[in-house]
């Protein structure tokens, strides 16, 4: 798949930090507003604040306007495309470890270069 590394790289960033990926998982239960997000935080508003910016600039939550609240919203396909990519390399390692894995049981039992091949 080819997905613009830039969307990856803001996502990865983003998830990088603790309390990002603790604010995802309480936005994984449903849209919260700024103070609901702080409440379990010991840190300021501002700080908050600005975790809240770096995931909605890296597109995995969005706000919106409800009268005067500003809820923010988990946008699960921008955590599905992090999955994706993840999951296509998985199974690229995977195949590749199962591999090496087969190699070495072939060379414990002397198989690997009896027909004069490694």
């Amino acid at each position: 798949m080819n997905r613009a590394p830039d969307v990856l790289d803001a996502a990865f960033a983003a998830l990088a930090d603790p309390t990002r990926r603790a604010i995802l998982s309480i936005l994984a239960q449903g849209d919260a507003t700024v103070s609901e997000l702080a409440a379990p935080f010991s840190m300021s508003m501002p700080a908050v604040s600005k975790h809240l910016k770096v995931l909605e600039a890296s597109g995995l939550i969005s706000r919106t306007r409800n009268a005067q609240f500003r809820p923010c919203h988990l946008e699960r396909a921008s955590l599905d495309t992090v999955g994706d990519w993840i999951e296509e390399h998985r199974k690229v390692w995977d195949g590749r470890l199962d591999r090496l894995d087969q190699h070495l049981k072939e060379l414990k039992h002397g198989k690997a270069g009896q027909d004069g091949t490694q």
